[in-house]
């Protein structure tokens, strides 16, 4: 055999030997590859949703269908400037603002609602909302020392939630929270925790039903599930879909205080899953006052237009400032800087100087409130009306503090009056 068929049988061998392991290394490749039957063994699994087990599921989803948005709407008021500095006749621009938002719970069947009073305080106007759709809502009850308010909302179709006994709670069962934590955006979110502590007594610098400053201590229930802004006066409910509680409170950080939340002045560490809320018991005094004097013919407003009846005052409201400057002993209301001779104010014995600041079981806190109560009135009726009064003058808005004073109740008989202010 020659030197060059040698070459040439080496090569083809070679070439041989080359192809033979080209292919069993193609054939090995494959053998390793996954098919498409064990890929969709991975990915193409489904959760039996019948099968996941949890107390909480069947809460969250049921009483969350109860629970609504509370807004808290203000008038810019069309009264004076600066009383109290002087007058000036400039009227403040008329509309109207979303001051803010919290949440609420339905708990009859007839639209009544459950929130804080913080929620609705200084309101002009009052809304509920879920899922986009707005109603109109009544302050029919409200408390600042227990933070408590009742609304009431009669075009509301929303399921009842059962009522729980707050002193049948133990420490360490489940605290469902549900809310609107930052509004609409967050609607009806449900956050769980356990119930961390109970009768934590809870001091808080408030407002009483009128305005006027005071300190209060309340029980409360202590939870970690969280609760933020927005949340307040949703619902906290048990594992047997009841409400139990009523978000209010969240401890922060001191250097950080959220509206309508506290702080304890002497910590600065960041705080985290500490909130409060108020036992549904302390609720239910005030929610059975309000279903003792429901009258469902009542809800109907009259279409027969008749001009109100007046009290015979002229009034304005006295400025924020006003009441800063005397640190706060003054409570909001309408302010009588005038009463008409035989009017029914002056048969009932108002005076210049009082502020009203309750009609016919309804709080006032501005002139406007004070013009719609009346509105709502009819002509001829009797009705109880409170009044602040300081004695030994008769302008307390050129006060620097306040005397001796009193809250005092009186009956006026309205009456359609000419053209005067109120």
């Amino acid at each position: 055999m020659n030197k060059k068929f040698k070459k040439i049988t080496v090569l083809l061998t070679a070439l041989a030997l080359v192809l033979t392991l080209g292919i069993g290394i193609n054939a090995s490749a494959k053998e390793n590859k996954l098919t498409d039957e064990q890929i969709s063994a991975i990915i193409d699994v489904e959760t039996d949703s019948d099968k996941v087990t949890s107390p909480i599921i069947n809460v969250a989803n049921e009483a969350k269908k109860s629970v609504v948005g509370v807004n808290n709407h203000k008038s810019q008021r069309s009264d004076y400037y600066g009383y109290g500095y002087g007058y000036f006749n400039v009227p403040r621009q008329s509309g109207e603002r979303l001051a803010g938002t919290g949440s609420g719970v339905v708990v009859t069947e007839y639209g009544h609602v459950l929130t804080n009073n913080h929620v609705i305080k200084d309101s002009t106007r009052v809304t509920v909302s879920f899922e986009g759709e707005e109603y109109e809502a009544q302050v029919v009850a409200s408390d600042a020392t227990i933070d408590i308010a009742v609304l009431h909302a009669p075009s509301i179709k929303l399921p009842a939630v059962p009522l729980g006994d707050s002193d049948s709670l133990q420490i360490g069962e489940y605290a469902i929270v549900i809310g609107n934590p930052l509004g609409e955006q967050f609607e009806r979110t449900v956050t769980v925790g356990y119930v961390s502590a109970l009768g934590r007594e809870v001091q808080d610098q408030v407002s009483d039903r009128y305005g006027r400053r005071a300190t209060v201590k309340n029980q409360m229930i202590q939870v970690d599930a969280a609760i933020n802004e927005g949340n307040s006066g949703g619902g906290m409910f048990n594992t047997l879909g009841q409400l139990q509680g009523i978000p209010s409170q969240k401890l922060v950080s001191a250097d950080d205080p959220l509206s309508g939340f506290f702080g304890f002045s002497q910590s600065r560490a960041s705080i985290d899953n500490i909130g409060m809320c108020i036992p549904i018991n302390v609720a239910k005094p005030m929610l059975k006052n309000v279903l003792e004097n429901y009258d469902s013919s009542q809800v109907v407003a009259s279409t027969v237009k008749t001009p109100p009846p007046k009290l015979g005052v002229t009034i304005t409201t006295l400025s924020a400032a006003m009441n800063q400057k005397l640190d706060g002993t003054l409570p909001n209301g309408a302010y009588v800087i005038k009463v008409e001779e035989d009017s029914p104010a002056s048969d009932a014995g108002i005076k210049k100087g009082d502020i009203i600041v309750e009609l016919d079981g309804k709080i006032i806190n501005n002139t406007e409130q004070l013009s719609q109560t009346l509105a709502e009135i009819k002509e001829g009726s009797t009705v109880k009306i409170k009044v602040f009064r300081t004695k030994d003058t008769d302008d307390v808005a050129r006060l620097n503090t306040i005397g001796e004073s009193e809250y005092i109740d009186l009956e006026v008989t309205l009456r359609v009056l000419g053209d005067m202010d109120m």
